[in-house]
């Protein structure tokens, strides 16, 4: 039994590994057709692209991925942009960002997630976040100031991250998100990593402006929301007003 059980949750875990590739991939090709293949000039395909290299993904897939996304070549990317906006169980609000080949597969999937919760329509909750530019990263020097760093790099917000909050920033070292305006994300991207910091997102998203009261049983229940939305092949991000 114990034996059986190894192997099952190997198979479980590689299964999230494929799950985990295949989003990242996604996220290159949607990066290079929303702001072009040049990894240097492109702040969100940047990140995008060494977070892939952390998962070990090879040269050749990335390079495919970033053809494909930019119309590079045999392979043309034909995939949708759509947003889902709606509440989370305990009324949370959440925008969902999907990516899909196929709308109508890909709709009646989140109906079904959002059974657990409320699906409104175009504009029932975007007044509720404030549709930014995000840009996470963090520096080897666990004492940076990164007040000094927000106001250089341009950033009208910054908060401090661990590795608790986002395991893509390492322990002991000064983690932060930054906010800008939608148009000055490559731009603090850049100055950031010219000055130490590695940046590990670099987006255009979408902050709460309010965040319920939630008890631990609530956080449980609406985290298991999000990772079934999460978890989905085509969604690209979910963005919650949930701390």
């Amino acid at each position: 039994m114990g034996r059986q059980w190894l192997h099952a949750k190997r198979a479980i875990v590689n299964l999230k590994k494929g799950q985990v590739v295949q989003k990242l991939v996604k996220e290159i090709s949607v990066a290079a057709k929303l702001g072009g293949a040049d990894v240097a000039a492109n702040a969100r395909l940047f990140a995008a692209v060494e977070k892939a290299r952390k998962a070990s993904v090879t040269r050749e897939v990335i390079e495919r991925a970033i053809k494909k996304g930019a119309g590079v070549g045999d392979e043309k990317m034909t995939l949708e942009h759509i947003v889902f906006e709606g509440y989370a169980p305990h009324k949370v609000p959440v925008i969902v960002e999907v990516m899909t080949d196929n709308n109508n597969r890909t709709s009646s999937d989140i109906r079904v997630i959002f059974r657990r919760g409320q699906l409104g329509g175009a504009g029932s909750n975007k007044f509720l976040f404030d549709h930014v530019g995000i840009v996470e990263a963090h520096h080897p020097d666990k004492a940076s100031d990164l007040e000094a760093a927000a106001i250089e790099c341009g950033a009208d917000n910054f908060e401090p991250l661990t590795h608790e909050q986002n395991d893509d920033i390492p322990e002991g070292v000064a983690g932060a998100r930054f906010t800008t305006d939608r148009t000055a994300v490559h731009a603090a991207s850049t100055w950031l990593t010219k000055n130490g910091w590695t940046v590990i997102t670099s987006e255009i998203g979408y902050v709460a402006k309010m965040f319920p009261e939630l008890n631990d049983a609530d956080r449980a229940d609406v985290g298991e929301f999000l990772q079934e939305l999460e978890d989905h092949d085509d969604v690209l991000r979910v963005w919650a007003a949930v701390k």
